[in-house]
């Protein structure tokens, strides 16, 4: 496509973000100091000189743990849509799902990094930009809907590869000047749906665009080991998740708590899992002096976790990656769902939901507000979307996916 067609194509998507061609270039309005100061950066970027020829696929992967568990299933596809081995695809994502890479990833290379050093330290950020430039990729690729301009585009806007496509993305008024900016670098931009489209469904509608051919979404999962989980033996347990590291995306601790009396005086065992910060439970759980109760807080690493939560009877989970985790590992989850931006990532939508999870909302009129909630009295307090969940409700969804009442 000529550059000139690009750019009409651009213009009709987003008539407001080229209003002003020339102030995209050189000195463009509406940048954050950030920008300004990443900037030499990308001089020296651009001109340092690479002279290998030009292969492979740099898929671009800032996102969380939940994400990654989203794209999974699509980046199966991605040989086919680029015409590459699995070898010649490089996934770059982020340190906080590395330790699970060697196995969820078999057969792609994966380079992590840690994407807020990234958005913060200088040399950093060159000494990433200047790697990926090194590589020479031919394609570089990026479909999240949701990202950030000063990581995912400017990671492909650094690969100066051939082909840089990328998926329209979520654009407000503050991101606007940005997000122009790096859109007009792109070689090809894919318009995956508007907001708030389901995250799993945009994977395979941008695949499909890749492929020319109709691509059916596919329920999220991940290939996991199988290995025992490292609690003591005994019968059947569910798994109760109640950290967060948003404060308000937490289910108030006490109904957890509630949930856990209720799980053992049914005969099942609780295993309470999180990491440091959320040790202030522990005196609470070693008060309750009950055999069935295991805490391994603070204790699992993450791949460990993952064994654990394969082989529970039930996982309940906060909005948060080990939640994920366990949809995709197949295990019965009740995954407890807020408001903020409902539907983008929870719940799953009828065509990719397992039927091994549940998803537990409390609708209220303010859904959408992007997490900026006004109606809580404090930053530590649970979203009353989240904390209008009964236990009922959840008990009754474990009764359903374990089959125990």
């Amino acid at each position: 496509m000529r550059r000139r067609d690009r750019y009409q194509r651009r213009h009709r998507l987003y008539p407001r973000l080229h209003r002003r061609r020339g102030a995209l270039r050189g000195f463009p309005r509406g940048m954050r100091r950030r920008w300004w100061l990443f900037r030499p950066i990308d001089a020296l970027v651009a001109l340092w000189p690479v002279r290998r020829r030009r292969k492979g696929v740099l898929v671009v992967r800032m996102d969380g743990i939940g994400d990654m568990v989203m794209v999974r299933a699509a980046l199966e596809h991605y040989p086919a849509a680029f015409g590459v081995d699995k070898s010649d695809i490089t996934i770059l994502g982020c340190q906080s799902w590395k330790s699970l890479a060697d196995v969820i990833f078999a057969g792609f290379k994966v380079v992590t990094i840690d994407e807020h050093a990234l958005e913060k330290k200088w040399f950093y950020r060159l000494k990433v930009a200047l790697w990926v430039r090194r590589q020479g990729y031919k394609t570089a690729v990026c479909d999240m809907f949701m990202r950030k301009t000063l990581t995912a585009d400017t990671l492909v806007w650094a690969s100066r590869a051939d082909q840089r496509i990328v998926c329209a993305p979520f654009i407000t008024d503050r991101t606007r000047a940005e997000f122009s900016w790096y859109l007009d670098k792109a070689t090809r931009i894919i318009d995956t749906g508007p907001y708030p489209t389901h995250e799993g469904l945009r994977h395979f509608t941008f695949l499909q665009a890749l492929m020319g051919t109709r691509m059916p979404p596919e329920v999220p999962y991940i290939p996991w080991r199988e290995l025992a989980p490292l609690i003591p033996p005994g019968g059947p347990y569910v798994v109760l998740n109640f950290g967060s590291n948003e404060p308000g995306r937490r289910w108030p601790f006490e109904h957890f708590m509630e949930l856990a009396r209720r799980c053992l005086d049914a005969g099942m065992r609780v295993v309470f899992v999180g990491a440091d910060q959320e040790a202030f439970a522990k005196p609470v759980l070693a008060a309750l002096a009950h055999p069935g109760v295991i805490d391994t807080i603070g204790s699992l690493r993450l791949a460990q976790l993952v064994d654990v939560l394969k082989h529970a009877a039930c996982v309940v989970s906060n909005d948060t990656g080990p939640g994920h985790l366990a949809i995709g590992v197949g295990a019965p989850t009740v995954l407890l769902a807020g408001g903020g931006h409902f539907g983008s990532f929870v719940p799953y939508p009828d065509a990719i939901r397992p039927e091994t999870a549940v998803f537990l909302a409390h609708p209220m009129e303010c859904y959408h507000c992007l997490w900026r909630c006004s109606k809580r009295s404090s930053p530590q307090d649970a979203f009353p979307c989240v904390a209008g969940i009964s236990v009922d409700r959840a008990w009754a969804a474990i009764g359903t996916l374990s089959h125990i009442s």
